[in-house]
């Protein structure tokens, strides 16, 4: 029988070990980081404003753009996806609905979080955080939504560390896992003290974020674990890479054609696309026409 993907994250976590956990903004990015090995990815909402709307990580994305991306992506991978709920885009009946459609989409989470809405990208200017009833309102409905029957794990997001200090980051989560919180993430601790603190003070799987140039210091692996962090996610990596190689090949234009070095060679490119399955699968159901 086959798992489900909340169970297949329940299974990830239940194991001895860091997750590393590149995050994806379309399904090419998924089926890529699925295809190098890894066993879990993220629907990073900065990365997939970015690539569905060329625009900034502040609010734009409605909760149906953000469905329908999420959908797509868990449709093209086996391994579980993490989706990002934003604030649930409204009061605790619009979290329910919310968590309710990832459920429904294929996802194996959804984040909820904290922030004032329209929220904003974690490591940039101007965010801040509803009062803490609210915050707490957002995590109950959520949990009411998966006990209604839509499964899927709570990752519960805090970004009250930018105006409220390191504290509360703390109170809030620790209340979020009271409430039925699967994951928690502090975001944007500033240094690797205070990440040992997140990880000492509060109970169940932790998720580090790192944003290579953001505010957390960007430790390596083997340092996250042993703070105690179970998840390290890495929300823009696959996405910078992908915008240096872009603009890479597009300067090379203004001088000529971009060096063979600077491209994935064509036959690869089909391959990891999916022609060479598609064409495999195909064949079972030729029919021949020449009778």
């Amino acid at each position: 029988m086959t798992r489900s993907q909340p169970d297949k994250l329940r299974a990830l976590l239940a194991r001895p070990g860091l997750i590393t956990m590149p995050c994806c903004f379309d399904p090419l990015s998924a089926k890529l980081i699925e295809q190098e090995g890894f066993a879990l990815t993220f629907m990073s909402g900065f990365a997939s404003a970015a690539a569905r709307l060329g625009a900034p990580d502040t609010g734009l994305m409605s909760y149906a753009e953000v469905l329908d991306q999420g959908r797509n992506i868990c449709n093209a991978v086996s391994v579980p996806v993490i989706g990002d709920g934003d604030t649930g885009y409204g009061n605790a009946m619009n979290v329910k609905r919310t968590v309710k459609g990832f459920a429904q989409a294929g996802f194996a989470a959804v984040m909820i979080e904290d922030q004032v809405a329209p929220k904003r990208c974690g490591h940039t200017a101007g965010k801040s955080v509803v009062t803490r009833d609210e915050a707490f309102e957002r995590i109950r409905a959520a949990a009411d939504a998966r006990a209604e029957g839509h499964d899927i794990l709570i990752l519960a997001r805090t970004d009250a560390r930018h105006e409220h200090g390191l504290d509360e980051a703390i109170a809030r989560a620790r209340e979020f896992r009271r409430l039925g919180a699967d994951i928690l993430f502090v975001e944007a601790p500033r240094d690797e003290g205070e990440m040992r603190r997140v990880c000492s003070e509060l109970e169940g799987p932790k998720m580090a974020n790192i944003v290579e140039g953001g505010l957390t210091p960007a430790l390596a692996p083997k340092e996250l674990e042993a703070m105690g962090f179970k998840i390290a996610a890495y929300p823009l990596t696959v996405m910078a890479a992908a915008m240096k190689a872009m603009v890479a090949a597009l300067d090379a234009f203004k001088t000529g054609t971009p060096p063979a070095e600077l491209l994935m060679p064509f036959d690869e490119m089909k391959t990891r696309i999916g022609f060479d399955a598609y064409f495999d699968e195909e064949k079972r159901y030729a029919v021949d026409r020449t009778g």
